[in-house]
């Protein structure tokens, strides 16, 4: 169906459950650019936690966004993850909306008990309401974005809470190959939509590489690539400086790692010591708020993304939307996306020196200047209308396209 066909349509009532400002990080910046692209045509209404994660299972610092002029969207902050009291008052809040849909963007088991009671309190809520003189008892089709259905870091009990939440979902959003294998295993006759994760519009547009780094206190003519984003062993850090340590027998390229460290930090510091590494890598072991990331990623010569498993990754649509290309290892969907020799490098998973190969053919033959262009116009093909188009299609039970 063409855009302007469904602007012609009715418009729904559309209930969304997850992270918002003022928590930080790429989820909260997801649904809220989600639910933006959908109030240009429906009525929507997210519903926040007051608290996501307890203190201790949250390694970072803070759970709060210290950005000084964040991207948000109106929320309402009802859902404690670990009091059911507060889903109950969430599915009752949302009652009241009375939506035709709920999307939940779902991305790991924890969050499957609080929303699975939501959908199950609003869903019965709502019929319990249902007057008799009309002809069918609302029931709100429970729609899931999935980021992964399957963990990175499997815990006890990650399956029982998985069918949990499948069992009370009508329809899927998957973003990549990889998570739509995962899903059709799991639910193996799912109603879904293949939508890739749109691209990240809130950090400004790309700058000119000179200026950003000028801004920056950055050597301008330094090669610099850019590890970015929280650090857990399955990211490939430590493989990323195995990687650097043989590139810079050839190359002085520098690796700046931006990003909050969920693991213990100590070996990666001890590595770096042990390869004499001091001087190339610079850590800031923080997390960089919004006004920054536009710069770095601008300065940088490209992204590496080392990880050991993936489904897909927020900080690719970071990457195209500043014009930067990519060099990750082929797992999950990263291939999809980072088409190699076309946009990016893709490697093998924990092979450093291939990574470092990769790393020295990208400055020797000047790829950068070929990835660019093509990066400017793929771009163009993660856009948050194609992402809210998909979720009208599912919440109306539509024919898939």
């Amino acid at each position: 169906m063409s855009p302007s066909s469904r602007s012609e349509r009715a418009p729904l009532r559309i209930a969304m459950v997850g992270a918002a400002h003022p928590m930080r990080g790429g989820i909260a910046q997801y649904n809220a650019l989600l639910a933006r692209e959908l109030s240009k045509r429906h009525e929507v209404d997210l519903v926040s936690f007051t608290r996501q994660y307890p203190a201790f299972l949250f390694p970072g610092k803070t759970q709060m966004d210290t950005t000084k002029s964040p991207f948000s969207y109106p929320a309402t902050a009802l859902v404690d993850t670990v009091a059911p009291w507060t889903w109950e008052r969430a599915a009752k809040h949302l009652a009241e909306f009375r939506p035709d849909g709920l999307v939940f963007k779902y991305w790991m088991p924890f969050f499957a008990p609080a929303f699975g009671w939501i959908a199950r309190s609003l869903q019965r809520r709502m019929r319990a309401a249902h007057s008799p003189s009309l002809p069918h008892a609302p029931n709100p089709r429970v729609v899931l974005v999935l980021d992964n259905l399957i963990p990175h870091e499997h815990r006890p009990f990650d399956a029982s809470l998985t069918r949990w939440m499948t069992s009370v979902t009508d329809a899927y959003i998957v973003q990549s190959a990889s998570v739509r294998e995962d899903l059709l295993r799991l639910v193996p006759r799912a109603r879904f939509l293949e939508v890739p994760h749109p691209v990240y519009p809130i950090f400004g547009d790309p700058r000119p590489k000179a200026d950003a780094r000028r801004i920056l206190g950055l050597d301008p003519n330094e090669p610099i690539v850019l590890f970015f984003g929280f650090v857990r062993r399955y990211k490939g850090l430590d493989l990323l400086i195995e990687a650097l340590a043989l590139a810079r027998r050839e190359l002085p390229i520098r690796l700046y790692v931006l990003g909050e460290f969920y693991e213990d930090r100590a070996p990666i510091e001890a590595r770096i010591r042990a390869l004499d590494l001091g001087d190339a890598v610079v850590v800031r072991d923080d997390y960089v708020p919004d006004e920054q990331v536009g710069l770095w990623f601008s300065a940088c010569d490209a992204v590496v993304l080392p990880y050991r498993s993936a489904t897909q990754s927020g900080i690719v649509p970071i990457a195209w939307h500043l014009e930067r290309p990519v060099l990750c290892t082929a797992v999950g969907g990263l291939p999809e996306i980072v088409r190699d020799g076309e946009l990016g490098l893709t490697v093998p998973p924990e092979d450093p020196a291939a990574l470092a190969a990769a790393m020295i053919r990208y400055y020797r033959e000047n790829l950068e200047s070929r990835f660019t262009p093509a990066i400017r116009a793929e771009k163009e093909r993660y856009s948050w209308a194609r992402m809210a188009d998909a979720v009208e299609t599912l919440v109306r039970g539509e024919p898939e396209e």
